[in-house]
């Protein structure tokens, strides 16, 4: 039975420390199918298509009828514990820090056999489980079996926190305080555990609309960040970067501009300096002291968070210095998500529609609440995702990407 999480104990500041160790990594380029899927929270085989039969591992060919059509699909999620194992001793680095590790077989309601970690809550063999693929902190997918039903603080077993990045007893920084998401994030944190939440603000001796009820939040702590000033982030980081253990960019500047306007020169730098130059500003602040952290146990980073607009993967002139920013931000992120990644820190992506502001007030609906944009980000650390789309408008156009890139574009400018 899953004991509840204590909250980690105060870490010793002389200590040394501990060197971020990463599970082993090498995969073959068709298993990325897999990593695909567990990115985004989806359960994917190979299925043959011409016999219909799922397979496993990642394969060229189906073992059953040798054809070669082997795209992946979403598969049953249902399977059923053969065996499990419980081990005490290895020679793995990674695994070494984190003895005992339960690992088991599952037979597959979809037909294969699959070796998986194993949640603490089993009975034993024979059990029901519920299979999910989720990202290792090398940024892998692997194979995770929980119990069907809910159990008892499940979400604090040791070996389930390996794959996530939830926010219960950890310190979270949210960049953009005057922002529409800063406080409908720091209530779904709170309510999720979080012990502390800074919320920069830039220019703090000016009042704004959601100050008050900020405040209210017990463990919310107002600090001066301005993101377009590199001494503003340095200092910041100087002075809070040890204790930050999840980072939620969340900084935007949206201002319509066509590009033959006169001005749209000058729009475009002031939204490159508030969201590209200062997702740099904030990754070479706080980047190297949360890779340093990855190793911290329980009290170790975990996650950074950028919020993007969708249209940062296909650009939509209406808002075209908006979508260029973030398509840069896109790229950024990337380049952060290797950065990091030998830290065991997550980095995601969380791809929103037009939001439900003033901004966007002559964009028809559907829109995106901020709340509904909070509690998916909260969702995604949750469940360990690396990409979440967020509102109707950006999962259709995830899923107009996959099918047809050129059709996305095309129908953009209409």
């Amino acid at each position: 039975m899953t004991v509840p999480l204590a909250r980690p104990k105060r870490k010793n500041p002389l200590a040394r420390t501990t060197q971020p160790l990463l599970p082993p990594s090498a995969r073959s380029r068709k298993a990325h199918g897999l990593t695909l899927a567990a990115s985004v929270g989806r359960f994917m085989l190979q299925c043959c298509g011409e016999c219909g039969r799922y397979t496993y591992p990642a394969r060229e060919g189906c073992p059953n009828c040798l054809s070669s059509d082997l795209p992946f699909r979403d598969a049953p999620t249902g399977g059923l514990l053969l065996s499990e194992t419980r081990t005490e001793v290895t020679s793995d680095p990674y695994f070494r820090e984190h003895m005992p590790w339960r690992t088991g077989i599952v037979q597959l309601d979809c037909g294969p056999s699959v070796v998986t970690h194993l949640h603490g809550d089993f009975a034993g063999p024979g059990a029901r489980v519920a299979m999910s693929l989720q990202l290792d902190r090398s940024g892998n997918a692997v194979f995770f079996a929980k119990p069907v039903s809910e159990t008892p603080f499940m979400d604090d077993d040791p070996q389930w926190r390996e794959m996530t990045a939830d926010p219960r007893h950890r310190r979270v920084l949210i960049t953009d305080g005057r922002g529409p998401l800063a406080l409908p994030l720091a209530q779904v944190l709170k309510k999720a555990g979080a012990i502390k939440i800074f919320v920069g603000v830039a220019d703090r001796w000016k009042s704004f609309d959601q100050q008050a009820s900020l405040e209210a939040i017990e463990g919310v702590e107002i600090v001066d960040l301005d993101l377009t000033s590199e001494r503003s982030v340095q200092e910041l980081s100087m002075d809070i970067g040890a204790k930050v253990e999840i980072l939620i960019n969340t900084a935007d500047h949206v201002r319509p501009a066509h590009l033959f306007d006169a001005g749209a020169a000058n729009a475009a730098r002031e939204a490159m300096d508030h969201t590209v130059m200062g997702l740099i500003r904030l990754a070479q602040a706080f980047g190297p002291v949360m890779r340093s952290r990855g190793a911290d146990g329980a009290a170790g980073t975990v996650a950074w968070v950028n919020v993007l607009s969708v249209h940062g993967l296909s650009n939509v002139p209406q808002f075209g210095v908006h979508s260029a920013a973030h398509a840069a931000c896109l790229s950024l992120s990337q380049w952060l998500r290797a950065e990091l990644r030998t830290g065991g820190i997550r980095v995601v992506n969380a791809f929103a529609g037009p939001l439900d502001t003033e901004w966007f007030q002559t964009v028809p609906p559907p829109k995106v609440t901020p709340k509904a944009l909070a509690d998916a980000v909260l969702d995604g650390l949750k469940r360990g995702l690396e990409d979440i789309y967020v509102g109707d408008v950006a999962k259709d156009i995830e899923a107009r990407l996959f099918d047809n890139p050129k059709a996305v574009e095309r129908e953009a400018g209409q």
